[in-house]
């Protein structure tokens, strides 16, 4: 019996603070769990402004700091194929759910794959605590500090609902 890989989707207003934390986050919990052939993430944000364009650098040195390495990853836009490419897409805030969910209702009717995501903010998804995981851009390494927490605290609730849902598929 084959696995399908389980696949999560981070997305917040840009692609440079949150999201690409929780993605480099995602992984990082992935290896060290040898999960990388059962899970898989991506990240995007729900505005094109910084497509391309590397982490924010705070972003980029709280996950260095934290022995994990997201300088690779490049800002892009959710797209509204990501709707049927993912189980699962995680919006880092209301706001960015509220986003996802009108991209999801403006191209429900073209959907041919069948599959939808299931969108859910972040903290709901992998955490008893329900609240949005803030923006910390322009706010200081601190404010980095505490979505990375924030963040990695909740990973290992998220990726073993991740697990869970690839069971009851298989």
């Amino acid at each position: 019996m084959s696995q399908m890989k389980q696949s999560v989707l981070f997305v917040c207003l840009g692609n440079i603070c949150r999201s690409p934390l929780a993605e480099g986050l995602f992984r990082h919990h992935v290896a060290r769990a040898g999960l990388g052939d059962r899970l898989f993430a991506d990240s995007a944000g729900t505005g094109d402004w910084h497509s391309g364009e590397p982490p924010h650098p705070n972003s980029v040195l709280i996950a260095a700091r934290n022995g994990i390495d997201i300088s690779g990853q490049r800002a892009r836009q959710l797209q509204t194929g990501d709707l049927g490419r993912f189980e699962l897409i995680c919006g880092m805030d209301a706001s960015n759910v509220a986003n996802i969910r009108a991209l999801s209702r403006s191209t429900r009717a073209g959907n041919t794959h069948g599959k939808r995501a299931e969108i859910v903010r972040f903290m709901d998804a992998g955490s008893m605590e329900e609240c949005d995981v803030p923006d910390p851009w322009s706010k200081g390494m601190e404010a980095y500090q505490k979505v990375f927490d924030m963040i990695n605290s909740t990973m290992p609730r998220l990726i073993d609902r991740l697990l869970k849902a690839q069971k009851r598929v298989d």
